[in-house]
């Protein structure tokens, strides 16, 4: 199982003053651990790892596609906001392109995912991240994850994550 080191310096909304670090927020299989963890992704490219900020939530509904889930981010218009759980990590920008390819996420080519930036709040600090969420249209048919969890809920149907 791949851990992460928490990041203990000081946030900063988009970038790390130390270099061009961004921060991205995943919910599914890219979390550590799952069939598609960014670490084991940054090392298969020789990117730098990842650095796991902290656990977070995201204002969303969780869909489940079968063997990944899919978000629907929140308008915001909505009510009683849904929460989604996830992960904070602040990534090298090399690694986006990985995470595109990884979502299926091509320039000029509409797919089931799109990158978007969102604010997400963690640990105290507001982070502007890359979300990977899906259209309504895409989840008409599909359950929903109650409680938002896409690890726990893997795990309560007790499918592998790799």
């Amino acid at each position: 199982m791949t851990t992460a080191s928490p990041d203990t310096s000081t946030p900063s909304p988009a970038t790390d003053p130390q270099g061009d670090a961004v921060h991205v927020f995943v919910y599914g299989t890219l979390r550590a651990g799952e069939i598609n963890d960014m670490m084991r992704a940054a090392a298969r490219h020789g990117i730098a790892a990842p650095v796991f900020v902290g656990a977070s939530a995201l204002g969303g509904r969780l869909y489940d596609f079968g063997h990944y889930p899919g978000m629907v981010l929140d308008g915001a218009s909505s009510g009683q906001a849904e929460q989604v759980t996830g992960d904070v990590y602040r990534i090298s920008p090399a690694l986006i392109p990985v995470l595109d390819e990884i979502e299926a996420v091509y320039p000029g080519k509409a797919g089931l995912f799109v990158r978007e930036m969102r604010d997400v709040t963690c640990n105290g600090a507001t982070y502007a991240c890359i979300v990977y969420p899906v259209g309504e249209s895409a989840v008409s048919q599909l359950p929903q994850i109650s409680g938002g969890d896409w690890v726990a809920h893997r795990r309560a149907r007790g499918s592998s994550a790799a």
